[in-house]
């Protein structure tokens, strides 16, 4: 028997679009097994009231969707921002957070419905593949995985239309678009098609969630943040449920032309690739983040965290957020931030974020011992003569 005739039903993760929707349909043809459909909303704005039967026009027999954005940025990007997880120095993680949450569900999807299968729409050359595959193997490892893409004779998107066409299946998108585009409530991404010669710069109709800062106010805007414990839970003072904040961070940092990136990042799977971000209300968190622990952290605490942050986003890009060193590093970075509660004030001006305050009831700041004013000997500024002396110990026996 062919593994294809042994797959009975499928969990497809489906968004309606024309991969996805070419999917579904490919499955019920090659494998001629039943398909569930699921959906993770995760704050991508789009219309999901008719995806239901949009998918069993196509040929699933169910389709589910579940509300993912509480639980995404509670217990995914909050983590990543008290982790202050960066990869490659500039990459805030949107799409890489997301994709172990939407392979979790899709994994309880496909319990709840009898799936012996799950099936994705990433690509062969992409990140996501790992992701969602890694996510399954740690939390399903008995289940069947399907990769379309890598199985499949279609090679391009104009493929995929001709194939959507043969079966009357219904997509809106056109040869047109000249690129791919990924959002939730951390950021949207775009790549391929124009982005993929990295000298030519980003069309500015693409953009959705920020404008250009031509085009931001000529007045710059104030913005507090709240925290406890590194969890962001307050702006301007008014506390805040994680998707309320998400939301409002997004609208004002937005507005003002913040979070836009631009970059060339190496691949979990050998390949350069040019990707276009933007992340509004995540650049405003990290920011304020960073901010707030410079007065609530030790330093040793801080420079270990430091260490940890690199291997943390590296994690995350490739797709290990299921496995023992990720709960390692959690573990570990939370324990750092037992002190991280107060507010941090951000101004925001023109693509521009900078800091310009801090506060915290539970400061490691002294006032009282760094002044250049009298100190009331709090700090005999003598004892550094020894303190110099002992850290010069080692270098002054080198031969020059």
């Amino acid at each position: 028997m062919s593994p294809r005739a042994s797959v009975q039903r499928v969990c497809l993760a489906y968004s309606g679009g024309l991969d996805t929707s070419v999917i579904l349909r490919w499955l019920l043809e090659e494998y001629g097994c039943e398909v569930v459909a699921y959906c993770a909303d995760v704050g991508q704005e789009e219309e999901l009231s008719g995806l239901p039967e949009k998918a069993k026009e196509t040929g699933a027999i169910d389709c589910r969707i579940r509300d993912l954005r509480g639980e995404f940025v509670r217990d995914f990007v909050f983590p990543a921002i008290q982790a202050n997880a960066v990869y490659e120095g500039t990459y805030l993680l949107g799409t890489a957070l997301a994709r172990p949450l939407i392979a979790k569900h899709q994994i309880e999807v496909a319990r709840e419905t009898g799936c012996d299968a799950v099936a994705h729409g990433a690509t062969g050359k992409g990140n996501d593949q790992v992701r969602f595959e890694l996510a399954y193997r740690a939390l399903a490892p008995e289940i069947t995985v399907i990769a379309p893409w890598r199985e499949w004779d279609l090679r391009s998107r104009r493929d995929c239309m001709s194939y959507a066409q043969k079966f009357d299946i219904p997509v809106s998108a056109t040869l047109k678009k000249p690129y791919s585009m990924d959002r939730n409530l951390l950021h949207c991404s775009f790549e391929g098609g124009l982005l993929e010669d990295p000298w030519r710069a980003p069309d500015e109709e693409m953009f959705l969630l920020t404008q250009s800062a031509e085009k931001a106010p000529e007045v710059a805007a104030e913005v507090v943040v709240g925290f406890e414990r590194g969890v962001p839970v307050s702006v301007d003072g008014e506390s805040l449920g994680p998707v309320e904040l998400m939301t409002r961070l997004n609208q004002l940092a937005g507005a003002h032309g913040v979070g836009r990136v631009d970059m060339v990042e190496n691949r979990f799977v050998g390949l350069k690739c040019r990707g276009v971000y933007e992340t509004p209300g995540g650049t405003v968190l990290h920011a304020a983040h960073r901010a707030l622990e410079s007065i609530t952290l030790d330093r040793e605490v801080m420079h270990e965290r430091d260490r940890l942050s690199l291997r943390f986003a590296e994690l995350v890009y490739n797709g290990f957020w299921y496995s023992p060193e990720m709960d390692f590093l959690r573990a570990a970075i939370d324990a750092s931030q037992g002190n991280v509660t107060g507010e941090a004030r951000v101004v925001l001006y023109k693509g521009g974020v900078q800091v310009s305050g801090r506060r915290s009831p539970v400061s490691l700041y002294s006032e009282e011992l760094v002044t250049f004013e009298e100190d009331e000997g709090a700090y005999n500024q003598a004892d550094a003569t020894g303190f110099i002396r002992l850290q010069g110990l080692r270098l002054s026996g080198r031969k020059k």
